[in-house]
């Protein structure tokens, strides 16, 4: 992997990552660009004790631009892009119209592919390890900026979703605190360590369920299962055999397989519906440790960074064909989840739509 790193006009940051050590990448950004200007502030609720992200000016973000006007695609011509250069194949920049910066963090934008009709179900695999690399590579830099405390690298597919730009592409939020989500995790890790004696959570659940019924598909090093509390409709977990706190800790060998079992994996869920559908929407995400201290996690037992457990997270809000799962009132006024779906029924189906 080669890294490149350059200026866009307007001073953001632009990486490219090559799988050619001899690529070339000195294209200047031509266009006009005034200074990105941002009104990021983040708010602590104080009944809920979370952060909600104030961001007025992403309201002039960007919205369902035509194909031929897509600012993802490489610069062609006259067409000028957030791409300066005329191909690439995988490229990383800062957000023109961030949710988080300066001391509220950092959102950056992953292009998969410079091919606007793919979607990473159709990368090869040694796409989809740049891909895994540059996460990886992300994921450190960040890390050492001083306003971050964690990372997380994800993908929204499909106009259900909320994707605005059609282009196959995903984002990284770099937080200056520990997400809610991870918080739980942490405190139940620990609450779990001081009840079993010393015993690791996500070990214990990756147990449980590779003795189940409900994995879809399992590697040497990575499996992947639908979880036997699984919030949404279809939705599949997928760790690697060796628990790791973050990207940055994964071998070689998880590395090398990541990419045909991660691949299998959204290619079925692109047939979970039967042919002639339209492409499964979907949000991807890894979870990592957070990198800031873990003391407030500490439930009587104390927990660090090495007893979380990274995982990925995929999972679709269409229920059934043509239907969507919306999270109404008990989803959305108490974050109490309601599944159409049993998650063995879901696991069964994702397995018999293996490709052949």
């Amino acid at each position: 992997m080669k890294k490149t790193s350059t200026r866009l006009a307007d001073g953001r940051e632009l990486i490219y990552y090559d799988q050619r050590d001899d690529s070339v990448r000195d294209a200047v950004d031509k266009r006009p660009l005034d200074p990105t200007v941002t009104t990021s502030e983040v708010r602590r609720d104080p009944l809920l004790g979370d952060s909600v992200a104030v961001a007025s000016h992403r309201q002039g973000r960007t919205y369902h631009p035509p194909a031929d006007e897509c600012p993802l695609c490489p610069s062609q011509g006259d067409r000028l892009s957030e791409i300066p250069d005329s191909s690439y194949d995988v490229a990383v920049f800062e957000n023109r119209f961030p949710s988080l910066a300066g001391d509220s963090g950092r959102c950056e934008v992953v292009c998969f592919t410079s091919d606007h009709n793919a979607s990473f179900a159709d990368l090869t695999e040694e796409q989809a390890r740049l891909v895994l690399d540059a996460w990886t590579d992300r994921t450190s830099e960040l890390s050492h900026l001083p306003s971050v405390e964690q990372v997380f690298c994800f993908e929204n597919r499909g106009a259900e979703i909320g994707v605005t730009l059609g282009h196959p592409h995903g984002q990284i939020y770099a937080y200056p605190f520990t997400t809610p989500r991870t918080a739980l995790m942490l405190r139940s890790v620990a609450a779990h360590k001081e009840a079993t004696g010393g015993e690791n959570l996500f070990d214990a659940v990756l147990e449980r369920e590779l003795a189940g019924e409900r994995v879809v598909l399992e590697g040497e090093h990575w499996v992947a299962f639908v979880p036997y509390a699984a919030h949404w409709p279809y939705e599949v977990h997928l760790y690697p055999k060796k628990r790791v706190p973050d990207l940055l800790g994964l071998d070689e060998d998880a590395r090398t397989e990541f990419p045909k079992v991660y691949l299998e994996l959204l290619r079925r869920f692109d047939r979970i519906f039967g042919e002639g559908e339209p492409a499964t929407p979907y949000i991807a995400a890894w979870h990592q440790a957070p990198f800031g201290e873990m003391e407030e996690f500490d439930e009587g037992t104390a927990v660090n960074r090495d007893d979380f457990g990274l995982h990925l997270e995929l999972f679709t809000i269409r229920r059934t064909s043509g239907k969507l799962k919306f999270l109404a009132g008990s989803e959305s006024g108490m974050n109490v989840f309601i599944n159409d779906v049993p998650p063995e029924f879901a696991a069964r189906r994702l397995r018999e739509v293996a490709s052949s």
